[in-house]
């Protein structure tokens, strides 16, 4: 089965902080100076239309290219059209992409490499947000990142550090066998952190509006998380490849700039030791086309 089925067992790892602990006050989006926005480029959104709602995903290329590749030759191909969520477990993720529809399918297509980890320089589009001991915590857009500290490029030979997308809530990870390289169509959004599966399976993006959805999708009661009766997806496209009348349009708030500073800054103090960078919720606004 696609998606090794000892991590359904596994304890989850909340990262929230104790009982009682005070919580960072949420951003509203009508807060933000116009100037703070980051426009979601059209051909890095993934607009999954699902029978509970729309969900909206970032593609991260920077981080995944193979991988955000194939989703796109697989949207652009409506493979994923009418398919349903058959893994869906409370407390850790949703699961489709599979034609089968039972953890066994897989679409046409080579498997493909694993991309586990990226390597990072300093043109790479992130923001720093915390710094423990030997590694810095931030983001890549609307991912949440771990990587090596800047001051290591100067001690490789391609000048960059190793990084890694963090299995935070709505992080968007592909499915796979126990072989590391076995991704191929089955893809999987976090409902909740996991930080278990950092460096063991691909990520390639993450929900900026819908978490809401994916934690609505029928889950299962048993073990194994394979769902009698399942939700489906609709409708799956990059936006680019939508009628620009059809398309939505989505802004995150910049990482870049000063309102963002605040919000990390606040989450932090809000946390202080328990503080994870999956605290940390970005501001989004929608516009344009309703789902289909």
């Amino acid at each position: 089965m696609r998606f090794s089925m000892a991590l359904a067992a596994a304890s989850v790892l909340m990262l929230s902080g104790p009982a009682g602990a005070q919580e960072a006050a949420p951003v509203a989006a009508a807060s933000v100076p116009v100037s703070d926005w980051r426009a979601v480029p059209a051909e890095n959104l993934l607009v999954i239309d699902t029978n509970k709602g729309r969900v909206l995903v970032e593609l991260a290329p920077e981080v995944a290219p193979g991988h955000v590749e194939r989703m796109r030759l697989l949207a652009g191909r409506g493979f994923f059209d009418g398919l349903v969520w058959h893994r869906v477990i409370d407390q850790f993720m949703a699961q489709t992409g599979d034609p089968l529809g039972t953890g066994e399918g897989q679409s046409p297509y080579p498997d493909l490499k694993a991309e586990f980890t990226f390597r990072r320089d300093g043109q790479t589009p992130f923001t720093a947000v915390a710094a423990p001991a030997g590694a810095v915590l931030g983001f890549l857009h609307s991912l949440p990142v771990q990587t090596q500290p800047d001051a290591f490029m100067a001690t490789t030979a391609d000048k960059k550090v190793h990084a890694w997308g963090l299995y935070c809530p709505g992080v968007a990870g592909m499915a796979r066998d126990e072989a590391p390289d076995s991704a191929n169509s089955q893809f999987f959004l976090m409902r909740q952190p996991y930080p278990s599966l950092d460096k063991r399976y691909t990520i390639f993006g993450r929900v900026v509006s819908g978490l809401d959805v994916v934690r609505a999708l029928k889950a299962s009661p048993n073990p194994d998380g394979i769902v009698t009766g399942p939700d489906r997806m609709t409708r799956v496209r990059v936006a680019s490849d939508l009628p620009v009348a059809e398309r939505p349009t989505v802004q995150v708030l910049d990482t870049n700039s000063p309102r963002f500073r605040a919000l990390s800054d606040a989450a932090r103090q809000a946390k202080g030791a328990d503080f994870s960078v999956c605290d940390i919720d970005l501001p989004v606004q929608v516009t344009g086309a309703p789902a289909a």
